[in-house]
């Protein structure tokens, strides 16, 4: 006789594998699908960097136009990327089998420093990549006024 180990959660195995199926049988269907269940919403990468003179901003939007994204500037300082990666049209009698891309309106925003000149602000959008490029205001040197002691 074989000695088998004890197990406890071996029954969870078919548990496990109940549920898996019951969730990809509402993927499956179209009208769960169509919903867009489990999906995330659209959102560009970005990566900052600055050297003395520039704070350079980086963002993927790939799929969009340059005509559907806008770059603003409010009176907080707060730079905001915006626009929209639309979804094709559904063509007839035309069903995935799997969608894994996200669509959408997106915002992305970020807090400038006090030190960029917004008349200098320069945006380049090519292949999918935005690329921004923020000049700096030279630091002005503290102001030094000598004080006579009695």
């Amino acid at each position: 006789m074989a000695l088998v180990k004890y197990n406890p959660f071996r029954g969870f195995d078919a548990l496990a594998k109940r549920m898996n199926d019951f969730i990809s049988d509402f993927e499956q269907d179209s009208f769960f699908r169509d919903l867009n269940f489990g999906s995330s919403r659209f959102l560009p990468v970005t990566d900052i960097k600055e050297d003395e003179k520039h704070i350079y901003i980086t963002a993927e939007i790939p799929g969009i136009s340059k005509e559907n994204i806008k770059v603003t500037i409010n009176d907080d300082n707060i730079l905001q990327i915006r626009g929209e990666k639309k979804h094709e049209e559904k063509k007839e009698n035309e069903s995935y089998i799997r969608m894994e891309r996200v669509f959408g309106e997106f915002t992305r925003s970020f807090v400038l420093p006090d030190n960029v000149k917004e008349d200098k602000i320069k945006a380049k959008f090519e292949n999918g990549v935005l690329n921004i490029t923020l000049e700096k205001v030279e630091p002005s040197k503290p102001k030094e006024i000598e004080v006579s002691i009695n």
